[in-house]
């Protein structure tokens, strides 16, 4: 039996035992008096009765064991032309100091803390100051609009924002201090203070009696101890896209997730103490927070944070630039990145002008890797390439090739097997397995392991409603695929309206309900249409009122520019079309999907409940305009 099926059986055979001596990795003030606790099932909760810090375990104990000198976390800002390493000890001497301002504006455990920042150490040390003192962050990537970043801010109810005044994408200074104003006064919440860490690219306008700003108050700041929290207790919330259009708060809570982490850093990661990982995310994504703030300052690694573009800052060569420069073990970044590149250097001759004898592996997610992709990588990059399936609910890997417990031979389109943890099964409608090689709804069986989200925020509600109803003892994850005879998953695409463009995770009806707002629109749909580079674009289609007596395309325009203000650059909403009416079914239901595989080129079948099949004809008259299908 090799490694990794002995890992995989123990860990669903016998849970408790398992995750237990994992467990053993984290230093813990208070021991769980019952492992998994399963006591409000399927509200399944890991650790009950244990006591921890988790910034206490990504540094203070570091520092504590010989690793104060040791590099905790490297910045490489190519846009700013700026490169700082800090080391344990300083990474830790920063989080009390800002750990003591939050403290000194009052906020107390449980207290939620937002957080708004680009990629610059800040944002680290914002987390963890945070996760110091007990307070509750959520992080909103630094691409939302204002708009977003207020129904978060209604959501958490944050105490205080930590802030910055700008941040820089490519050769574009992004304000992001008009953008939190701008959320604040939208909102209903009002947070008694920002904390706002100037740069000298975009200095910001400071209130009187609200703003703080950084630098000052960390200087004269008293360091902050650490705070001893329940396993149990919200470490962070993080917002992901819901169909409704309405975010959902994933809670991550401490105990289960500094576990989780500490197991994948060594058991699917293969990193050493000492060794660097890069994770080329942001940390508003979950990518972000489980590798490159927790997941390698927990194993006492070192992290990098990348204020730059995998092109453009300043050629394709970047990521091979900063994996030789810094001596990076893996690289984890998504598809999107890859083709990129590949897109501006077919060959990767850029490649041949660094030393990469440092790199071990390359890790995978976002969205699926398709083929092509993989080859070229494997080819040119010449290590591993580890395509693996997880989710922001999930916050670690449900699939994937454990590189720390047993290599498996890559196969194309697979993230390869589940992750010892996560009993993945394969589902019909009715909720029974379906044989390998047939298409079904992924679900896990519940439990899920530690580390993945026991509720959201203030909503146990939903939170059943949305994972747990649809089949009785499972989580469904939204996606479908099949299993093949040798236990390979295969992701096929996702089950509901969430689309996924460049690894972000958008919510089609968050679109149309911007689309629909606009005056000449009587009522509209978004879809997700395949991309060769960002796996997902997003697509509209807009009905006009009668009597709109508009141009076509200046309506168009105004709809892309609409999308921008409301939802973000994030959105990347670049194609929309009018049309005379939307295909439906007799019971007004929209053909998302129907329109769908008509964009992608792929067979359907046109459903029997359709109103009026003529309607599909202008769909197809419009996506020939637009230049759909394509060959992606």
């Amino acid at each position: 039996m090799g490694k990794y099926v002995e890992q995989y059986q123990q860990s669903l055979s016998n849970p408790d035992g398992f995750w237990a001596k994992a467990a053993e990795a984290v230093d813990w003030d208070q021991p769980a008096t019952k492992v998994l606790d399963d006591s409000k099932a399927p509200m399944y909760r890991w650790f009950s009765g244990a006591k921890l810090n988790t910034c206490y375990n990504a540094l203070d104990r570091h520092v504590k064991n010989g690793r104060a000198e040791q590099a905790a976390l490297i910045y490489d800002s190519p846009v700013t032309d700026a490169k700082r390493t800090y080391s344990y000890q300083e990474l830790l001497d920063e989080v009390s100091k800002l750990a003591g301002v939050l403290a000194d504006l009052g906020v107390e455990k449980g207290d939620r803390v937002l957080i708004y920042m680009p990629m610059i150490p800040q944002g680290v040390m914002a987390m963890l100051a945070c996760a110091r003192i007990g307070a509750v962050h959520s992080v909103v990537f630094g691409g939302f609009a204002a708009a977003e970043l207020a129904t978060r801010i209604n959501d958490a109810k944050p105490k205080v924002v930590l802030s910055t005044s700008c941040g820089i994408e490519g050769s574009r200074i992004i304000k992001y201090k008009p953008l939190l104003d701008g959320a604040i006064e939208l909102s209903t919440h009002k947070p008694a203070n920002t904390v706002i860490f100037q740069r000298p690219q975009a200095v910001a306008d400071m209130q009187e009696g609200r703003d703080v700003d950084w630098a000052s108050a960390v200087a004269s700041a008293t360091p902050a101890n650490c705070v001893s929290v329940e396993a149990t207790d919200p470490l962070y919330i993080l917002y992901t896209s819901g169909t409704t259009g309405q975010p959902k708060g994933v809670v991550r809570d401490n105990g289960g997730h500094a576990v989780a982490l500490m197991w994948t850093m060594k058991n699917l990661y293969n990193i050493q103490p000492g060794e660097v990982f890069w994770a080329a995310s942001d940390i508003g994504w979950v990518v972000g927070h489980s590798y490159i703030c927790y997941g390698p300052l927990l194993n006492g690694s070192t992290t990098l944070i990348f204020e730059g573009k995998p092109i453009g800052t300043p050629d394709p060569g970047a990521f091979w630039r900063i994996i030789s420069e810094h001596k990076v073990a893996s690289l984890f970044t998504a598809p999107t990145a890859l083709r990129a590149i590949r897109k501006e250097d077919p060959d990767c001759d850029y490649i041949k002008k660094y030393d990469m004898s440092c790199m071990r592996a390359l890790f995978l997610a976002g969205e699926r890797c398709d083929p092509d992709t993989l080859f070229w990588a494997q080819d040119k990059i010449q290590v591993p390439v580890v395509d693996h399936w997880w989710q922001t609910e999930t916050g670690w890997a449900i699939a994937a090739n454990c590189l720390g417990l047993e290599e498996f031979p890559v196969k194309p389109g697979s993230p390869t097997k589940p992750v010892p943890g996560y009993d993945v099964q394969f589902l019909d409608e009715a909720g029974q397995q379906v044989a390998a090689g047939e298409m079904g709804a992924i679900a896990i069986k519940l439990p899920l392991p530690p580390g993945t989200f026991p509720t959201l925020w203030q909503n146990d509600e939903r939170f059943f409603s949305s994972y747990l109803e649809t089949f009785e003892g499972y989580y469904e994850t939204g996606d479908a695929g099949y299993q093949d005879e040798e236990g390979y998953v295969y992701i096929m695409g996702r089950t509901d309206d969430v689309i996924n463009v460049a690894g972000h995770r958008l919510s089609t009806g968050a679109m149309e309900e911007v689309i629909a707002a606009h005056p000449d629109v009587a009522e509209c749909a978004v879809i997700g249409v395949a991309d060769k580079l960002k796996g997902q674009s997003a697509m509209g289609f807009a009905v006009l009122q009668s009597g709109a007596n508009r141009d076509d395309a200046e309506v168009v325009k105004e709809l892309i520019a609409l999308i921008r203000e409301k939802i973000g650059p994030v959105a990347a909403f670049r194609m929309a079309t009018i049309v005379k009416r939307l295909p439906k079914t007799r019971s007004g239901k929209i053909l998302r999907g129907t329109m769908r595989s008509m964009a992608d080129g792929v067979e359907h079948k046109v459903p029997a409940t359709i109103d009026d099949p003529e309607t599909l004809d202008e769909i197809a008259e419009n996506l020939k305009a637009l230049g759909y299908p394509k060959s992606v």
